[in-house]
Formats: structure tokens, C-alpha cells, sequence
């Protein structure tokens, strides 16, 4: 099974969309994307500043906590995430426990995780921010974007592509394989 991919101009957040599809039953298992959002969220009920021009996306499909714990999804999301966009730039980015991807110190990446009950299953969607071109003014903490530490031009279309392909192979292996597995090949 494949992600569903589901496409706005414009949303208050992509979490909640995803919500709504999985509740509706119109979709269990996808990505949401937008060119806008005006309420990103992140940890804890911190706002995410959402600059058109960047990357707004929730990934959503069923899980079996008891597989595989909520925490090293937060793990292997994390580290997908910060492959992909290794291969922009130069600059090493690191990870900020729980969810974020910095470069130099500055937040490029915000990775929000929710889990829902729907019909006695568990739902996780993941909310992905990426300052791929822009980078948010915020007083509570430096942000960066990825055009600004690298020498590539910047697609958002070419990284959304990637990170679709990435968690429909991480998908395929959390279906087909055991949690050993998925621990060895994703941490």
C-alpha cells in the first residue's frame, strides 16, 4: 500500500486535515501537503510559523504501538527527514531531541507526532515543517532555511518526492518485517 496523496492550497494545519481524513474514513493512509498554512502547531502547543514558499506536510497510516514503540518512530521519522535534506547541503544538521533538525544552531526542521484512535486501530501522523526557503522570524528561538546553507537550487516538489518514497519503503517494511529489523535498518 501507498501513501495517498492529498493536496491544498491553503489549511489551517495538516495535522488536523489528516485527522479529519482518517475520521471520515476517506483516507487512512496518506499526505497531506499545502502551499500555505495559517495555524501550524508543534510540540507542547508551541506555534510553527508557517512562510509560504516552504514545506508543510502530515504523514498518516496505522501503527501497532506494541511493534513498534512511539518514541523510535519519532527516532526513524527524525532521521528520514535528515537524510533527505543531508543531501542539500554541506552543513551538518543536527538532531534537537525530541523533533527538531538544526543547522548551526538554528531550527530548519520542526517534526510534530500524533497518535488518534480511529474504529479500535491507532493512527500516528506525523507533521513535517521545513524551512526549505525561507526562514521564519521568531523571538523564541533562530531559524534557518535550507536555500541559505546550500549551493543547490532548492525543489520542494524533489524533497516531498523523496520523503514519499522513503516512508512508502518504511511502510512496506514496517508491514513486512519485524520490529528487529526495522530498528536495525532505521536507526
Amino acid at each position: 500500500m501507498k501513501l495517498k496523496i492529498v493536496k491544498f492550497k491553503s489549511v489551517k494545519n495538516t495535522n488536523d486535515i489528516a485527522i479529519k481524513l482518517i475520521k471520515s474514513d476517506k483516507c487512512l493512509l496518506g499526505l497531506v501537503s499545502t502551499a500555505s498554512q495559517t495555524k501550524g502547531r508543534g510540540t507542547m502547543g508551541k506555534k510553527w510559523i508557517s512562510c509560504k514558499g516552504n514545506i508543510f506536510i502530515s504523514i498518516f497510516f496505522k501503527v501497532n504501538l506494541i511493534k513498534i514503540k512511539i518514541e523510535n518512530y519519532l527516532i526513524i521519522n527524525t532521521k528520514i527527514i535528515k537524510n533527505i535534506l543531508n543531501e542539500h547541503t554541506k552543513k551538518i544538521i543536527k538532531i534537537k531531541k525530541p523533533n527538531d533538525l538544526l543547522i548551526d544552531g538554528k531550527k530548519i526542521c520542526g517534526i510534530l507526532q500524533e497518535v488518534i484512535d480511529h474504529k479500535k486501530e491507532k493512527y500516528l501522523i506525523t507533521g513535517i515543517g521545513i524551512n526549505t526557503k525561507i526562514s521564519p522570524s521568531n523571538k523564541d528561538f533562530k531559524s534557518t532555511s535550507l536555500k541559505k546553507n546550500s549551493n543547490k537550487n532548492i525543489s520542494n516538489k524533489i524533497i516531498i518526492d523523496k520523503i514519499i518514497k522513503n516512508f512508502n519503503k518504511l511502510i512496506y517494511d514496517i508491514n513486512n518485517y519485524n520490529s528487529l529489523y526495522i530498528k536495525k535498518k532505521y536507526r
